[in-house]
């Protein structure tokens, strides 16, 4: 009976445990909320990469959090949020980079490479096009090749008669 009523001892602290790692803030008024919220979702944590601070239960999105909250609170902008946690974390914290020297091959080198594709499929077609039309046979040897497939065709078809 004890070691049951120990498992469920265990089992309730760690189950508060996992509640409490809700993040309660509170705000001044609703738009307050809804800038962070927006920021939250915005920025991505630097530990896991593929989240945002708003998803993530690492420690330091627990701190960017925190620290949103703090700039909001005070009354910075969104760009001064924004501003601030890129100049501590790089670009690498927005999901949709700025465009910059740094960043312009994200934004530019997708259309640059389907550019590229779509030239040299237009190339490689249009040599395969001309190398068809022209097979470098004059109407001659065109149709000495015709008579010499005619003629190993024959011969096939009478060989393979039993």
């Amino acid at each position: 009976m004890v070691s049951i009523l120990t498992f469920f001892t265990v089992l309730l602290t760690l189950w508060a445990g996992t509640s409490a790692a809700i993040d309660v803030y509170q705000f001044p008024d609703e738009e307050s909320r809804e800038r962070y919220q927006d920021l939250t979702w915005e920025l991505r944590c630097p530990k896991c990469q593929n989240q945002n601070i708003a998803d993530s239960n690492a420690p330091i999105a627990q701190d960017l959090r925190r620290e949103v909250h703090r700039m909001v609170v005070e009354g910075h902008s969104d760009k001064e949020i924004v501003d601030f946690m890129v100049e501590r974390y790089g670009d690498f914290v927005l999901y949709r980079p700025r465009m910059s020297g740094r960043t312009m091959i994200l934004w530019v080198g997708p259309a640059v490479l389907v550019i590229l594709g779509i030239i040299v499929v237009l190339i490689l077609g249009r040599k395969n096009k001309v190398s068809q039309e022209n097979d470098g046979l004059s109407e001659d040897e065109r149709n000495r090749l015709r008579q010499l497939l005619d003629e190993a065709e024959h011969l096939s078809d009478k060989t393979d008669k039993p």
